[in-house]
């Protein structure tokens, strides 16, 4: 478990590092709210991107109804509905962080 005295968004880093969640989890890891993760995680991307030994790992959402996947998409959100079939029925995204080879 990361140290309190840490960033949520160097908190976040360290969960994230070698895992892959979701922003509900790292809400309740963290003890904020969903928004603040998603908030929190577009300053992430930039700073991993910086970062030459890291990458930033985004497993897309999908449709638990057709199976559509979102994979052109560039929000880290997840999207309200599929657009094949109109379902809300949407898989939550998940993140994480991998060394680069």
């Amino acid at each position: 478990m990361p140290p309190v005295s840490q960033t949520a968004r160097q908190r976040m880093v360290e969960f994230l590092t070698g895992s892959r969640l979701s922003s509900y989890q790292l809400a309740e890891l963290l003890g904020i709210s969903e928004r603040q993760v998603e908030d929190h995680l577009v300053h992430v991307v930039k700073t991993i991107t910086r970062d030459r030994s890291r990458r930033f790992v985004l497993e897309p959402s999908g449709c638990q109804d057709c199976g559509f996947i979102f994979r052109d998409r560039t929000k880290l959100t997840r999207p309200s509905r599929c657009p094949r079939c109109r379902s809300e029925s949407i898989t939550a995204p998940r993140y994480g962080i991998e060394p680069c080879s």
